[in-house]
């Protein structure tokens, strides 16, 4: 099941379940902005591209919270 990150590890804006959010593969969690332009369309942690980040229904949060962890990346972030 998707952890459903709290927040970009690009910017650490913060990114609520319904937020419009892309991932790679490992989950990892960028804000549109910061993943078109500061990463490029690519993973800075693995080199993968992005996939929009599903939205977990509202009844579904509820038995299945999103995650609480913030991750982000030490000394900001760059393209691969």
């Amino acid at each position: 099941m998707l952890q459903l990150r709290p927040n970009c590890e690009c910017c650490d804006k913060d990114l609520p379940p319904e937020a419009a959010a892309v991932i790679c593969t490992f989950e990892c969690t960028f804000c549109r902005e910061c993943a078109s332009g500061v990463l490029g369309d690519t993973c800075p942690n693995c080199g993968g591209n992005f996939s929009p980040r599903p939205v977990r229904p509202n009844n579904m949060l509820e038995k299945y919270p999103a995650s609480k962890e913030r991750i982000l990346k030490a000394g900001g972030c760059t393209a691969v």
